[in-house]
């Protein structure tokens, strides 16, 4: 068994789980307590952690810049992969290999796409790879108007490549997302907006976000449907 990432991996595991959950989900208004809908945690939960996070408006964009959370996929955890062959490696299936680079070099796989439902075949290319990307799941830039100007460099450094904040998806629609949170953007696939916003929530908790109010309440609507 090919070894995955540690946090990662305990909150992908469980997205099958989430998915069977979340298909025996109530009318909308209601809130199931314990039906999981990220990695083990209940919509219940979720907007507990939710009434936590401060509310206030965003930051200006002053100082942005990509560079401001280190270099793109750097190999934080020192495995030899960078950061996007690793979530790659995480999130696909039936994964092929670049020879000669000890398994970090995604070639091909496919990928269950979590924001659409479908299905999407890998080809790693110049004219290819850009159809499966990897998504922060809280937008770089907007977790800069939210707080993460305040961090120290190297926890932003952490923010850019933590697992927990990567996702594998349908790149068109990654594009579409762009930087929006939950009160601009949530995926199409319904069944996967309360695992979306849940994570989202996990992420800005960890690293001592912020929401706006539209945000706080478009994240309240969702998990109240889950």
């Amino acid at each position: 068994m090919r070894e995955r990432l540690g946090r990662g991996a305990a909150a992908v595991s469980a997205v099958a789980s989430v998915v069977l959950a979340l298909a025996g989900c109530g009318p909308a208004g209601e809130v199931s307590g314990d039906r999981p809908v990220e990695a083990g945690a209940s919509a219940a939960e979720a907007l507990e952690e939710l009434e936590k996070l401060p509310v206030k408006g965003r930051a200006p964009m002053t100082g942005f810049d990509r560079d401001e959370f280190g270099p793109a996929w750097a190999d934080v955890d020192r495995n030899g992969c960078d950061t996007r062959n690793d979530i790659l490696k995480r999130d696909l299936e039936g994964e092929t290999f670049k020879e000669g680079t000890h398994g970090c070099i995604v070639l091909t796989g496919t990928l269950h796409d979590p924001y659409s439902g479908k299905t999407i075949e890998f080809e790693r290319g110049q004219k290819t790879s850009l159809a499966v990307q990897i998504d922060h799941v809280v937008a770089l830039a907007d977790a800069w108007q939210k707080g993460a100007q305040r961090l120290s460099e190297e926890r932003r450094r952490q923010l850019a490549n933590d697992p927990l904040n990567l996702l594998a998806v349908d790149g068109p629609l990654n594009g579409q997302k762009s930087a929006g949170d939950a009160a601009t953007w949530l995926p199409p696939r319904r069944a996967y907006r309360c695992p979306y916003v849940a994570r989202q929530i996990r992420v800005k908790a960890e690293y001592g976000l912020w929401v706006t109010a539209a945000e706080k309440e478009a994240m309240v609507r969702v998990l109240k449907s889950c």
